[in-house]
């Protein structure tokens, strides 16, 4: 038999990098997704989604809350009752759902829908930290956009609370805003 002597550099792939390359397809397909859940499970579920390695955010704000015999106590709540956030591509889906307090990926009849990074991490900043809070109610007002800064571009409604003024993001989706304290300046008018 003739031996075959191949010329030229050789290249050989390491099963991790297989793997690291599989990983890097995965997270290129995941994306996030708002879960609803039974009321006041949320830290359950992001508790059972850490077990299970699933990137997952839960938005909070903290209240004071006065108890009967008129002590005051900070509380941390979640900013979207009975929702929180998950990045998973298609095939991690039912691990979401496997929980019984996840009840659904929120969507529509074609099935689960995402929301923009630039929502989540709007979310997930230091600009929103700030003060933030649940606004329920929508208030007729100017649309706006964030003029600088990591949050450039995202849009709201601009509303007023006391002598402050408040930028409400909604998250159409799932029906929720929330308020976020912010100067005039870090503004700008969205023209229809």
């Amino acid at each position: 038999m003739a031996s075959l002597e191949l010329q030229g550099p050789v290249c050989e792939f390491a099963p991790s990098a297989l793997l690291a390359a599989d990983d890097q397809s995965a997270a290129a397909n995941r994306r996030w997704y708002a879960v609803y859940t039974m009321p006041r499970a949320e830290q359950s579920v992001v508790k059972y989604l850490e077990s299970w390695q699933i990137e997952s955010f839960l938005p909070t704000y903290e209240s004071t809350h006065t108890w009967k015999n008129r002590q005051h106590k900070k509380i941390i709540l979640p900013l979207f009752p009975s929702y929180l956030f998950v990045r998973i591509g298609s095939e991690e889906r039912s691990k979401v759902l496997r929980f019984s307090a996840a009840l659904q990926i929120v969507g529509n009849s074609q099935g689960p829908s995402s929301i923009a990074d630039s929502e989540i991490e709007f979310l997930r900043s230091g600009f929103c930290r700030r003060r933030v809070e649940p606004y329920r109610e929508l208030v007729i007002g100017r649309k706006v956009r964030i003029r600088n800064g990591p949050m450039q571009g995202v849009q709201g409604v601009l509303v007023q609370k006391g002598n402050s003024l408040r930028f409400v993001l909604k998250i159409e989706m799932i029906n929720q805003c929330a308020a976020v304290e912010v100067a005039a300046d870090e503004l700008e008018a969205v023209l229809d």
